[in-house]
């Protein structure tokens, strides 16, 4: 088998490092790829914001499967175009993606579908409108731009004052372009976040390991949001009576509400979750893989992922069954200096010829540059170390022993990735109010 991954940052890293564990896989490209995936699979300059140059690069290589990492190919419609050709992909078609690229429109989709998830107090167009709206709705308050802002388009406040300024920077800065000029406002929960995963064919789901990502900057659950700082992934995150619940208030629901809706759906889906004392509930979806829980996810997998993948892309799970290690992982994030709002790229990164990688200690790059033998910072989320270990602590232990030997001007990473569950929002979080 022959496999093209689209993507260059953590998550295709890990998807090429797990699927040349694979035992009928050939040859892996990925596009574009980056200075650590070059070392696993041949990477090619691409733009993934053009699709007639993605879609070319599939017409050329002719690979026997797809698989679409980010978020953006999917928005733009490339499974559909690829599809439409006679090639194998993972990944959802465009309107289906709409779950991921439109915020509003995900509300819409969980209310038509009576799936659980918080209420909504308005959508707004106007400023003037989303401003007076702060009179009516309750604190701890959600803001949320509508369409994508890798990771950073949403505010979790119980201030006014920085209820404001966030609907100042998306709708009058336009900060972060027209996925800003609409935003909706909805309630806070309060509870604890977990990652819920499932590959799906659109009928059959497999669900992935349960993971739990780190999003704001800093410790302790501070600072602005991010990508994601880190993640782990452990069985006792997930009793399983919950995951019973979930799957039966949250992941059916979901997907036959997409088989009624008209939309085949054949990839990954991610159920951005929170646990509240009512159950589970939808904070939102993602159309592929979340970054960084599959980097945590894939140290777990005890199962041929190309198998599973083209068997996904086919429409034809059947009765597979994922068996995943018992071990936990961690996974921990090396940030440039200035990361999320302005990060410093150019520097060299050093003391990565310290790590000694196996199959239970791995090195991800992210936004990483290789020229000759050295490695340079060219995006936020530098790279990550994971780990394995027969729990969340020895796992945690391995990270942070080796990123320790890792440094760039300026760079920075979480030290409680793995200690403390990160809520979107604390139980605590009314007694801030302004």
């Amino acid at each position: 088998m022959k496999i093209l991954v689209i993507g260059g940052g953590g998550r295709e890293h890990a998807l090429v490092w797990r699927l040349r564990r694979s035992t009928g896989v050939e040859k892996i490209w990925c596009a574009p790829g980056n200075g650590g995936i070059a070392n696993a699979a041949e990477c090619i300059p691409i733009n993934i914001s053009s699709l007639i140059e993605m879609v070319n690069i599939v017409e050329r290589l002719h690979p026997d499967l797809t698989v679409i990492g980010p978020e953006l190919p999917l928005v733009l419609g490339l499974a559909d175009e690829l599809r439409s050709r006679g090639f194998a992909v993972v990944g959802p078609g465009k309107e289906a993606a709409r779950l991921e690229g439109s915020k509003v429109y995900a509300k819409e989709f969980l209310a038509r579908h009576a799936i659980p998830t918080a209420k909504m107090y308005g959508v707004f167009e106007d400023v003037t409108a989303a401003r007076a709206a702060l009179d009516r709705v309750g604190w701890p308050l959600v803001i949320k731009a509508d369409g994508l802002c890798a990771g950073k388009g949403v505010l979790v406040t119980s201030s006014r004052a920085e209820a404001e300024e966030f609907i100042e920077r998306a709708m009058v800065r336009g900060e972060f372009g027209e996925a800003g000029r609409r935003i909706l406002l909805e309630e806070g929960l309060a509870g604890q976040e977990l990652s819920y995963i499932v590959l799906t064919d659109g009928k059959r789901v497999i669900p992935m390991a349960p993971a739990r990502d780190y999003k704001r900057a800093f410790d302790g659950g501070l600072g602005p949001n991010t990508g994601g700082m880190g993640a782990y992934s452990d069985d006792n995150l997930l009793p399983a009576e919950l995951e019973e619940r979930i799957n039966r208030d949250v992941v059916q629901p979901t997907i036959s509400g997409l088989a009624a809706d008209g939309l085949d759906y054949r990839g990954f889906l991610y159920f951005g979750l929170m646990i509240t004392a009512d159950g589970p509930k939808v904070l939102e979806y993602n159309c592929r893989l979340g970054d960084p829980e599959t980097q945590a996810i894939v140290l777990r997998m005890d199962f041929d992922l190309a198998e599973f993948l083209m068997a996904a892309a086919m429409g034809d799970l059947r009765s597979r069954t994922a068996k995943w290690k018992s071990a936990a992982s961690c996974y921990v994030v090396l940030a440039a200096g200035g990361y999320p709002e302005k990060p410093r790229i150019g520097a060299e990164i050093l003391g990565l010829d310290r790590i000694r990688e196996s199959e239970g200690l791995v090195v991800f790059h992210s936004g990483t540059l290789r020229e000759n033998d050295k490695y340079y910072v060219c995006g936020g989320r530098i790279l990550g170390v994971g780990g394995s270990g027969v729990s969340v602590r020895e796992a945690r232990r391995l990270c942070y022993d080796n990123i320790s030997n890792i440094a760039s001007a300026g760079c920075r990473f979480r030290r409680d990735i793995g200690v403390a569950p990160e809520a979107v929002l604390s139980a605590t979080a009314e007694s801030r109010r302004d």
